[in-house]
């Protein structure tokens, strides 16, 4: 069920105002910060939105944590909080320098796609009380404000590490979580559906207006809840990604037009419905094909 927020944006000590603009206090970020657009920055303002979102987390002491884009910390700090330490992922290096301020987080300056999220998993947890832990208290948790003109490949970034991931919550641009969760036979149904539901369980959790943010986008946003499935069958990830793309190529088309010269080509025999188009075919199927193909 997805909840909906009606906007405060009312700014207080410590946390963003319009503009970007920020008064010293317990998170330890201060000064003006202009919204870079080649970053995509949108900073999330409203402190209901912000309240809801951690709560949707429900971050625990000891967990290891990592937030993508943390910008002037209006989430960091309630998360950090509740955790004890976080570690943060941050592009801009003027916000990284203000945020290397605090002794509660680890700032990993860096773009987000070139980020080895197994690696950092081992490093954090060799760092808390957790690394004695099972196996899904050793997972990291991963939350952030996505950049929403990189963030399709943020998300395919992050299924290369999916088995050192507990779980994921994101803001997303709408469109793109209507993508992310969309059945069969929609119009929203297409290649980020397939790859990500073979992998994950999602949910779309909560509606966010535009006016929670400095600046407002132009668009909607959703917080999205991605929960790695432990059923998800083993399949070449290359050869699913390329099966999906192609059948999608010309989604008005029959896939016998697309997807079955691709399969003629390789010499497949086996039994696949060409007679569909590629929104038609639901998820396991797609994996069946990618496993005999």
């Amino acid at each position: 069920m997805q909840a909906k927020v009606r906007g405060t944006s009312q700014p207080s000590a410590g946390r963003p105002s319009a503009g970007g603009r920020v008064k010293a206090g317990a998170d330890g970020v201060a000064g003006h910060h202009a919204p870079r657009k080649r970053f995509g920055q949108h900073f999330l303002v409203d402190h209901t939105v912000i309240d809801a979102i951690v709560r949707l987390i429900a971050p625990e002491p000891g967990q290891v944590m990592v937030e993508i884009g943390p910008g002037l910390g209006a989430m960091t700090q309630p998360l950090v909080e509740r955790l004890g330490h976080l570690a943060v992922i941050e592009l801009d290096r003027d916000l990284a320098a203000r945020l290397r301020a605090r002794a509660d987080l680890r700032v990993v300056q860096a773009d987000v796609l070139t980020v080895d999220f197994t690696a950092l998993r081992d490093t954090l947890q060799a760092g808390t009380a957790s690394a004695a832990a099972g196996p899904a208290q050793r997972r990291l948790r991963v939350v952030g404000n996505l950049p929403y003109n990189i963030s399709t490949p943020i998300l395919f970034h992050l299924l290369d590490h999916v088995d050192a991931i507990e779980d994921q919550h994101f803001m997303l641009q709408k469109e793109v979580v209507d993508r992310m969760v969309a059945a069969p036979d929609s119009a929203a149904y297409g290649r980020l559906s397939v790859m990500l539901q073979w992998r994950y369980a999602m949910d779309d959790v909560l509606h966010v207006p535009p006016e929670s943010f400095s600046p407002p986008p132009r668009v909607d946003s959703s917080v999205v809840s991605m929960r790695p499935r432990v059923d998800a069958p083993p399949v070449d990830v290359d050869l699913l990604s390329t099966i999906v793309q192609v059948a999608f190529s010309q989604r008005r088309k029959l896939m016998r037009h697309t997807l079955g010269r691709w399969l003629d080509a390789r010499g497949y025999t086996g039994a696949f419905d060409l007679q569909r188009r590629a929104q038609e075919v639901p998820v396991h199927e797609f994996l069946a094909l990618a496993a005999s193909a």
